[in-house]
């Protein structure tokens, strides 16, 4: 078991501490700050709370996102690359002695610390070509594999280096909602949420490059 008591995470959201691996310096680990599970639950309506609290851990949701059909699929035709384009390789889980952690490849700078978020990246130098043709990869890359994911929000993805090449990395927000998830066997269906998830993310990259002058709920608008 992990102790990482010690270590002061490289990143934190307001779900999840994020570690790097103290045995393998090209992995973090994800820990679940449980206090903010019990808050989140606690401002839930009577009925969303029947659910349990197990739909607000995202370590449970980032695993069960890694299991969608189509990623399933691409993995065993054996196209490992394509998955992982842009995502962080997911080993599963590891015991640790502050719970259970997500294990996933540790994405870096050219530098070799932490990769920047693509929001710190876009407050500092706006969207600019480098961020316009790495956004017109990492969308031409979910239109091609279908892969599901939620509102696509510069936070959740990290300018990574790999095999000396940058790229945009999702790093949260993988996977869809129970019912949209259902609905992906239809391939007409599944292309258009990506589409809308695309869509919204260049708004999202617009409000955030334009001084956010109006909430971002009036905004994201289609």
């Amino acid at each position: 078991m992990i102790d990482l008591s010690n270590q002061t995470p490289f990143a934190s959201g307001s779900n999840r501490h994020c570690y790097r691996h103290p045995s393998y310096p090209d992995r973090c680990l994800k820990v679940i700050r449980p206090d903010n599970i019990e808050a989140r639950y606690q401002r839930q309506p009577a009925l969303k709370k029947l659910l349990g609290k197990e739909r607000l851990n995202d370590n449970l949701q980032e695993i069960e996102a890694h299991e969608q059909t189509v990623i399933q699929h691409l993995l065993t035709q054996g196209q490992d690359d394509v998955v992982w384009a842009h995502l962080p390789r997911f080993y599963g889980q590891t015991a640790t002695a502050q719970g259970p952690a997500n294990e996933s490849e540790f994405l870096t700078n050219p530098e070799g610390g932490a990769a920047e978020t693509f929001e710190h990246y876009l407050a500092r130098a706006g969207f600019d070509e480098t961020a316009q043709a790495l956004a017109q990869e990492f969308t031409d890359w979910l239109q091609r594999t279908g892969i599901l994911t939620r509102n696509l929000l510069p936070h959740n993805l990290v300018l990574g280096v790999r095999n000396e090449k940058l790229r945009l990395f999702l790093v949260d927000g993988l996977g869809a909602p129970l019912i949209p998830s259902l609905l992906s066997t239809s391939r007409n269906w599944r292309l258009h949420y990506i589409d809308r998830r695309i869509r919204r993310f260049y708004k999202r990259i617009e409000w955030e490059t334009s001084g956010r002058e109006e909430p971002w709920e009036l905004s994201q608008k289609l």
